[in-house]
């Protein structure tokens, strides 16, 4: 079983997390350090994939922008949002590609939602997690040598109308939203301790001794 370690950076900025994650991504494939899970928070900006790139899509002028190589189009980043960068070497049972590892931590975060009563579902329209019609996480993820950068976003109390102005690969606008703008309740701390609880979907958290 993978064991991995939880990192609450708190707030940080985007360029700041990602070159992070470059740092730590290096040392997971050099096995300097063991499988290790970010949880932090971005100032709003929106970040820009490949396909969005291709496609011609971009966000609303007044946004702060970043492209990015992780999978996938536009993810907004803010205030009310939980952003979750597993730093794993996927090499276990179950995760021989990229579809897998997607759908592993799909249903980490449906798990830890129904926990609390709310009804999380896949849908075949995009990767992620969707209440009804509306997407509220985000799954994008860069590999190198099986070993992933960037990671998942949770909206559960985005400042109202910015997430929802920023239109997914096809999606069209007002698809995406927070938990709250739904009449879900959650904080953070709820939140991730539920993450935390339903962890053993990754792995076995290390305890420090």
């Amino acid at each position: 079983m993978r064991e991995f370690v939880v990192n609450d950076v708190g707030k940080i900025g985007h360029s700041g997390a990602d070159e992070l994650m470059r740092i730590m991504q290096s040392k997971r494939i050099d096995d300097e350090i063991i499988d290790t899970l970010v949880i932090c928070e971005h100032d709003e900006i929106v970040t820009i994939g490949p396909r969005a790139r291709n496609d011609g899509i971009s966000p609303p002028p007044d946004y702060a922008t970043s492209a990015v190589d992780r999978g996938g189009g536009l993810t907004w980043h803010g205030p009310g949002q939980i952003v979750i960068y597993p730093i794993f070497k996927w090499d276990l049972d179950g995760e021989g590609n990229v579809k897998a590892i997607i759908s592993i931590l799909e249903e980490w975060v449906i798990k830890s939602l129904t926990d609390f009563g709310v009804e999380a579902r896949r849908d075949e329209r995009m990767q992620g997690v969707w209440i009804g019609e509306n997407k509220i996480c985000s799954i994008g993820l860069s590999f190198l040598r099986w070993t992933s950068r960037h990671g998942l976003t949770i909206n559960y109390n985005t400042p109202a109308g910015r997430v929802e102005m920023v239109s997914g690969c096809g999606l069209g606008e007002d698809t995406t939203t927070s938990l709250a703008a739904l009449g879900i309740e959650l904080g953070r701390d709820e939140i991730i301790s539920s993450l935390l609880k339903n962890s053993a979907l990754l792995g076995r958290i290390q305890q420090n001794e």
